[in-house]
């Protein structure tokens, strides 16, 4: 029987299925993916649609919810929901450096870690709602970032499974390549670097500070890895959300402290840091980020490391430069670099099969452009106008190419705007899918 847990307004119930590792091998290895349920409580008995939550990521646990705290009390108001926990996270079989250590050499880490794409979580998605709502049964979904490109991906593989769609910062572009993702990522994220020494000019000379220190001296961080200028400037992932450049700042403003042999970078600044760029919580989203790119039919070249390759175009977020140059030193965004597997201890065992896979050049394609020109699902897409993640002009392009996508573009929110908004953007969707919008 699934264990149940009551929470105040929620009632909570676990499940866990066996997939297959690989889905086109149904009689071979099995990994489990769990999920949790949750329903309003008192509504346990009603037959309530469903709502699928597909996390944003790759390579992170759905929520753990404590009672209908944030976008959650909505969704429960006309849905029972299933968290995912995508398989490689949560409490689903993990993947990891150390479960990863017992699969032998990095070319068997890597054909292992090749099974853990969106079009894997469909299918494993696929096996659940047949467990859960019998073959014939639909369901409603709601895709965050990453989770959007698992919807489109969704919409590819099984659209009969779908009632409707719900995407929030997640409609990814169909046919553009990894290179195509970066080359219009810098940008973006050097806008948020500009917003943000507007806000708050001090933090100019505040950072060239810290990463001058940084070129000179060997720092480590709470667990003892090194903190370079490079992975300091990774801090730049906070600029894309809704209050991201304001922690930042206060995280800034404690830098310093004076030591025995002069001011020296404070270990609560080294905490907080470590705290933003350690990937010990989830070694997938290193993993197979730029892979989530990947289709042969886009590109046979593989991603090679295409963030690393393509900073090169945009000499600003040269911080030997900036300093030189007397220029602000702009924080990265949302890229993955081969150098995080040589520095960060959760990844450094991971990072032989890591070059393997971005060599990769025969990559599945994940999206059916052929089905998704005859989509007949509705899908409800917030589309925000300044996000930092995922391109605004490649998700506008999908939702002209897909039928029944009928998009939301604001630049009232940022892409963490499904959590921080308690509900305010969920419930705008939903009143779209209701005809109330």
């Amino acid at each position: 029987m699934p264990a149940t847990l009551r929470h105040p307004g929620t009632v909570l119930t676990d499940h866990v299925f066996p997939v297959p590792l690989d889905h086109d091998r149904p009689d071979g290895e099995q990994i489990e993916v769990y999920a949790r349920e949750v329903v309003a409580a008192g509504r346990e008995r009603e037959e309530l649609p469903w709502l699928l939550f597909l996390q944003g990521g790759p390579g992170s646990g759905s929520p753990r919810p404590v009672g209908q705290a944030d976008w959650l009390a909505a969704a429960l108001r006309h849905y029972r929901v299933l968290l995912l926990d995508q398989r490689g996270t949560g409490r689903s079989t993990p993947a990891n450096r150390q479960s990863l250590a017992a699969r032998g050499t990095p070319e068997q880490q890597a054909a292992y870690l090749a099974h853990f794409r969106a079009d894997s979580i469909v299918r494993d998605a696929e096996v659940v709602r047949e467990r859960l709502l019998g073959g014939d049964g639909r369901w409603s979904t709601l895709g965050q970032s990453f989770g959007g490109f698992c919807t489109l991906a969704y919409l590819s593989r099984a659209p009969h499974a779908l009632r409707e769609a719900f995407v929030t910062g997640g409609l990814p572009g169909l046919r553009v390549s990894a290179d195509d993702v970066y080359r219009a990522a810098y940008p973006r994220v050097a806008a948020k670097n500009a917003a943000h020494y507007a806000r708050y000019p001090q933090d100019v000379e505040a950072v060239r500070r810290i990463a001058a220190y940084l070129a000179e001296h060997e720092v480590r961080l709470p667990d003892g890895s090194p903190l370079t200028v490079q992975r300091f400037q990774y801090l730049g992932m906070l600029l894309g959300q809704h209050s991201g450049s304001h922690v930042l700042h206060y995280l800034l403003e404690g830098a310093w402290i004076r030591g025995a042999s002069g001011p020296e970078l404070s270990d609560a600044f080294l905490a907080g840091v470590y705290a933003q760029v350690s990937l010990a919580a989830n070694p997938l989203f290193a993993v197979v980020h730029e892979a989530a790119y990947a289709q042969r039919s886009v590109s046979t070249q593989g991603t090679g490391w295409a963030a690393q390759r393509l900073r090169g175009e945009f000499p600003a977020f040269d911080a030997e430069r900036a300093l030189e140059g007397g220029e602000p030193v702009l924080f990265s965004g949302e890229m993955i670099y081969p150098w995080m597997f040589d520095l960060d201890p959760a990844l450094v065992p991971l990072a032989e099969a890591a070059h393997l896979l971005a060599e990769r050049g025969d990559w599945p394609d994940l999206y059916d452009t052929e089905r998704l020109a005859a989509n007949e699902v509705p899908v409800y897409a917030a589309v925000y106008h300044d996000d930092m993640y995922v391109d605004r002009d490649h998700s506008l392009a999908t939702a002209r190419a897909v039928p029944h996508v009928r998009t939301w573009v604001t630049s009232a929110w940022e892409h963490d705007a499904l959590r921080v908004s308690r509900g305010t953007v969920l419930e705008r969707l939903i009143g779209m899918a209701r005809g109330e919008v």
